[in-house]
């Protein structure tokens, strides 16, 4: 028998303007990403509130899709074709971001960078170099880990303790100078000085002989920051004090960007 207008399911359905099962299979995407990226049906069920006949049919299209695999355990894991996906959205965010970055250099005369938190390490998505010649160690698409980086600092300074802990676990704390911050407790008192003057430093600790100041972007549709890196030479503290505050004012012209690209 066809299905009457009234007995139409929730795939059809729509809130505001949208389709319901696309704004909750994207819910379930972004909580299972806020879980480490795998969540059993049940735990969906308890965080979103959907029944579970209805996430179960949400996650059976995800799977056939390749955006979910379903693990041998039976919970369910982000899939490999998110992995394109985020990489295409990352080049965006990253041409999105370049007036901005060449702002900064224009007014600081320093090497301009923007960085996401991918998992457990920091990606350089967007760079504008300084008109000074100087080979830096970023560069787009380079991948490190946040515990050596201005970047890294800013956006893990937004994160409770006990994930920046479980993080450092996972990662170690390689030394990649002798002025890398090695242990937790150093680290962790470094991300509360990030929290009280709003801006990281990155002193001589990723490349000996750069310094590079960062900030977080306010409410960036993932965790992302920019930075300028520069001889430790010309980015001195009296340098610091001019810079900073155009970097968070860059900062926050960036993040209004990003929100007129997506609006809610």
């Amino acid at each position: 028998m066809p299905r009457s207008s009234a007995s139409t399911t929730d795939s059809a359905k729509s809130t505001g303007g949208g389709v319901q099962s696309l704004e909750r299979a994207f819910d379930l995407l972004e909580r299972m990403a806020d879980a480490g990226g795998e969540v059993g049906l049940s735990e969906l069920s308890a965080h979103s509130g959907l029944p579970l006949p209805t996430i179960h049919r949400l996650m059976r299209t995800l799977v056939s899709c390749g955006y979910v695999r379903q693990q041998p355990n039976r919970r369910y894991a982000l899939g490999p074709r998110l992995i394109r996906l985020g990489e295409s959205a990352s080049r965006l965010l990253g041409t999105w971001a370049r007036p901005y970055l060449a702002r900064l250099v224009e007014v600081t005369g320093e090497t301009a960078n923007m960085a996401l938190l991918d998992g457990d390490e920091i990606v350089y998505v967007a760079q504008v170099p300084s008109k000074h010649s100087m080979r830096m160690f970023t560069e787009v698409g380079r991948r490190v880990l946040p515990h050596s980086t201005g970047v890294g600092k800013a956006l893990l300074a937004g994160f409770p303790d006990a994930e920046v802990r479980a993080l450092l676990q996972r990662t170690g704390m390689p030394a990649a100078t002798e002025k890398t911050l090695t242990t937790p407790e150093e680290f962790l008192a470094a991300l509360a000085e990030v929290r009280r003057s709003g801006y990281a430093v990155d002193d001589n600790e990723q490349e000996i002989g750069v310094r590079c100041l960062a900030v977080s972007v306010p409410d960036s549709p993932t965790a992302a920051a920019i930075s300028i890196s520069g001889p430790a030479g010309r980015v001195t503290e009296s340098a610091t004090d001019k810079i900073v505050p155009v970097l968070k004012q860059v900062a926050t012209e960036l993040s209004e960007a990003l929100a007129s690209q997506n609006p809610s």
